[in-house]
């Protein structure tokens, strides 16, 4: 965990064991606590200003959920991406995507497509100022816009339940910057598509632009071995 760009803070309006988890939990999920990193009892406590206890019960509540792992003779680590893991989320975002796609095409008026332009655009500020954080935020509302434009609630809540494992994909192909010029250009694509109702090829644009994040991340993955 890098000190000077740590940003875990402590919600103080919690029960402290339920703090430290959702703490941790959602710097894992950030990147922050990155895969394989370990995770020192003593360092976080005296980075969260708590004992070590809530912190052990947090690291078997992680454990449980399968974002941490407890590795002979080096303890606890974020638990590291496997392709199968990334396999098995992209492609049923992959198809939740397509679907989305096709659907909004029916619904969508001027209002989001002058919506999901200004989101395009400003994530390609943001890519030019290599501001990795809005760059996922950006990215965050452009998808959500066109699975709300669905009008599909089943579809929308199966989209949601994803989040938090499509987080922890997004933000590793996001950091890569050289990847922001192809997304730039994949959402322009299918916001065009969008707007000339072309459902089938918003679908297979939709599609296509998951398998290059899915290819990216194994491309890094294999790159870390």
């Amino acid at each position: 965990m890098r000190e000077e760009s740590s940003n875990m803070k402590i919600n103080e309006y919690l029960p402290l064991r339920d703090i430290v988890f959702q703490t941790l939990r959602k710097a894992i999920l950030n990147g922050e606590l990155e895969p394989g990193e370990r995770l020192m009892e003593t360092q976080l406590g005296e980075k969260l200003g708590v004992s070590r206890t809530p912190i052990r019960e947090a690291i078997r509540k992680l454990e449980l959920e399968g974002l941490v792992i407890m590795v002979p003779r080096k303890g606890a680590q974020v638990a590291q991406f496997t392709g199968k893991d990334i396999q098995d989320v992209l492609e049923v975002r992959a198809s939740l995507e397509a679907l989305a796609a096709k659907l909004a095409c029916k619904h969508m008026d001027e209002r989001s497509f002058l919506k999901l332009q200004l989101i395009i655009a400003e994530y390609e500020y943001a890519a030019k100022e290599d501001d990795i954080e809005v760059m996922i935020q950006k990215d965050i509302e452009f998808h959500d816009t066109i699975a709300e434009a669905s009008r599909n609630e089943k579809l929308v809540q199966l989209y949601n339940n994803m989040r938090e494992q499509v987080q922890r994909y997004r933000i590793t192909y996001l950091k890569n910057t050289e990847e922001s010029s192809a997304v730039i250009a994949e959402h322009n694509a299918m916001l065009e598509a969008l707007k000339n109702r072309d459902s089938e090829l918003a679908s297979q644009l939709a599609t296509k632009h998951i398998e290059t994040q899915c290819s990216s991340i194994m491309k890094f993955i294999q790159s870390k071995k």
